[in-house]
């Protein structure tokens, strides 16, 4: 018994030096990371975490519902997208044909209505959140400094960053995209009380607007921007741009580093599901329209759509770009294998919601998985 005592009074000193380390060396954030993931049994972040962290909440107004296609789920799926779906966790895919749901279907115990979380699927509104700022006026166009917004990035290369390198991840910046190292600065973004503080610590060793390099934090610095140049926090802007004016069905949560400093966190973490994610592609899909009101200017979604850097890098402002075939596709993707994929000229959406990409973490890049969804839903809707 007495061993005991010891062997509990000696790990609860070690744990409290171990506590008192992480603050002197300002690592503090792990305890968060430890006690909402690690100790949760998972290695990164996953889809419902965010009823572990603060939240804001984004109202819809007046729902409307996609109808439904004539053909209605009357092709059940594929074997190929069977197997995948349970190799990888599905628990949405839906099929959106000339804007009537054409098939979904939804597993793991999770249904239509059900919260998830976006990750970098975020970063497509964060750019249409940007362009509605420019079609609205309090920001200049794609080529104004950050600096205007952002007096700390006012110096040497940190100058010549420009919003439209913000949203075309080109900044130049030291971010490091690492999402299963403890000690990276995207690990402490995710969990670091104060984000603010963190982004404002980033150098620019590079010139920025040269290549593209994927950065969660270039489109938090833009959220921040977004903020200083609207005087709106930018969970309410969502609201008001997007979430209300595209009907969406169901409010929705935007994770925040803490209630003190109530920042977003931009490049990832709103909560909803699959269809009212959807409404977005659609948005772009028809040019910046819905129900015939141009809710963001059509110029500016033309140039979201398109190559910004000439790199060969497939990335316009805030949207992934891909060419399978005589097909070109434009998406919002996500870290476990979030995504919103778009055919405008086949009229076609489909978007996958699920616990895992693959065995390929790539991060950046275009995983294999994208694919298999792309094609089997193709099949299905040539049966």
């Amino acid at each position: 018994m007495k061993f005991l005592k010891k062997l509990f009074k000696w790990i609860v000193i070690l744990l409290g030096l171990l506590i008192i380390v992480l603050y002197i060396t300002d690592t503090d954030y792990l305890i968060k990371a430890v006690r909402t993931i690690y100790l949760q049994g998972y290695t990164t972040a996953y889809l419902e975490d965010y009823k572990k962290f603060d939240n804001q909440v984004i109202e819809n107004g007046t729902p409307k519902p996609w109808p439904n296609h004539k053909n209605y789920n009357s092709v059940i799926e594929t074997e190929s997208l069977d197997v995948i779906n349970k190799s990888n966790g599905t628990i949405a895919y839906v099929i959106i044909k000339n804007d009537s749901i054409w098939f979904e279907n939804y597993y793991d115990g999770f249904n239509e209505n059900s919260q998830s979380n976006s990750f970098s699927m975020a970063k497509s509104y964060v750019s249409g959140l940007m362009g509605k700022a420019i079609m609205e006026g309090y920001i200049k166009n794609l080529d104004q400094p950050v600096s205007d917004f952002l007096p700390t990035f006012n110096e040497g290369l940190a100058a010549k960053m420009t919003v439209g390198d913000l949203s075309s991840m080109a900044s130049g910046t030291n971010w490091d995209e690492k999402y299963y190292s403890p000690l990276s600065i995207t690990t402490r973004a995710y969990f670091d009380d104060d984000l603010e503080k963190v982004m404002l610590g980033l150098k620019v060793p590079n010139e920025p607007g040269k290549s593209f390099k994927y950065s969660s934090g270039d489109t938090q610095m833009l959220a921040m921007v977004i903020e200083k140049a609207t005087g709106k926090k930018l969970y309410n802007y969502l609201t008001e741009s997007f979430w209300k004016p595209l009907n969406s069905e169901n409010p929705t949560l935007w994770q925040v580093d803490s209630e003190g400093h109530d920042l977003v966190k931009a490049y990832c973490c709103i909560a909803s599901n699959a269809k009212d994610f959807a409404r977005f592609g659609k948005l772009y899909k028809d040019h910046g329209k819905w129900n015939g009101k141009q809710i963001l200017d059509s110029t500016f979604v033309a140039k979201s759509l398109k190559p910004v850097h000439s790199d060969g890098s497939m990335y316009g402002y805030g949207w992934w770009l891909k060419t399978m075939g005589a097909k070109n596709f434009f998406m919002m993707r996500g870290h476990l294998g979030q995504y919103v994929i778009v055919e405008p000229n086949d009229n076609v959406i489909i978007v996958r919601l699920g616990h895992s990409k693959g065995s390929n973490k790539a991060v950046g890049k275009f995983t294999i998985d994208i694919n298999t969804y792309i094609e089997e839903a193709y099949k299905m809707l040539n049966k």
